[in-house]
């Protein structure tokens, strides 16, 4: 019997990288100027980036059905297998019920758990979960102590320009001109599933400056768990900054710092230009 991990596209592990990872990661729907696109499948990161300079209306992405999941839950089963899916927050989007739904008919044989987060946050618990699975653990247990420690995972983000978000209705559009006029750059989290402001600076130094504040008030990174770091676009010029200007938070830890590029599921709210850190809490910093 061995435990199947299975996660959406939202976590911006590629397919090469789930292949690579032996998981199963399937994929958002991107809806492009009525075209729609497989996140990770029929359109790569790339050339999501490239359709959104020229595209006429912004992008919108739509959640993986009940039966999408039950077509991977079902051999799995059926192979004598565990699953433990690993979803987007429920907050941010139904992909989360629709796994829950198609596990009824699985009892006791597959675990949903709700990452709480999207992205890189989303991304390092499921890389987590591949050590566990690997250190020979059940399902169950691979659940539980997923739900146990998801609480010290932290993503911050510092997006670049408001203009995706105020063409998403996530903010007004006088906030996102006064933004663009003082040259505001927001500084984002997710906790608790949701998507929350916690700060704005003026400028990329001092949202650099800002970003890493924040990580040292949630307790630290514990270096000994997964940590990612991620930008959206084209190009990674701004993230390069922001690891220079943070350079004593990492140095002594990691040799490299791992980066990836962020997916169409947040980049279509957050537009290119952002900059984000994923990691785990030290919990031994007060």
């Amino acid at each position: 019997m061995a435990v199947r991990l299975i996660s959406d596209s939202a976590c911006d592990i590629s397919q090469s990288e789930a292949k690579e990872l032996n998981i199963t990661v399937l994929p958002l729907k991107t809806l492009i100027d009525g075209v729609e696109y497989l996140d990770g499948v029929t359109i790569t990161t790339q050339e999501f980036y490239d359709k959104l300079e020229t595209c006429k209306e912004l992008p919108t992405t739509s959640q993986i059905c009940p039966a999408e999941f039950e077509e991977v839950f079902r051999p799995a089963v059926e192979n004598g297998d565990e699953v433990v899916v690993i979803s987007i927050a429920g907050k941010l989007s139904g992909t989360l019920q629709s796994a829950v739904i198609a596990a009824a008919d699985f009892s006791g044989k597959v675990w949903i758990v709700d990452s709480e987060s999207v992205t890189i946050g989303q991304r390092i618990l499921i890389m987590y979960a591949v050590g566990l699975r690997d250190k020979g653990l059940s399902g169950r247990e691979i659940a539980e102590e997923l739900n146990r420690i998801k609480s010290r995972v932290c993503l911050l983000a510092r997006v670049d320009t408001l203009e995706y978000l105020v063409r998403g209705g996530r903010l007004s559009k006088t906030a996102g001109f006064a933004g663009a006029v003082l040259n505001i750059k927001p500084v984002l989290s997710v906790e608790d599933g949701e998507v929350k402001v916690i700060g704005k600076a003026r400028g990329s130094r001092q949202g650099d400056n800002m970003l890493t504040e924040f990580i040292k008030q949630k307790g630290g990174v514990d270096f000994n768990l997964p940590v990612m770091l991620a930008y959206s676009g084209t190009d990674d010029a701004l993230l390069k900054g922001y690891i220079d200007n943070s350079r004593a938070l990492w140095e002594g830890h990691l040799d490299s710092l791992p980066v990836t590029m962020i997916g169409s599921t947040i980049s279509t709210h957050a537009g290119p230009g952002a900059i984000a850190a994923a990691f785990f809490a030290d919990k031994q910093v007060k």
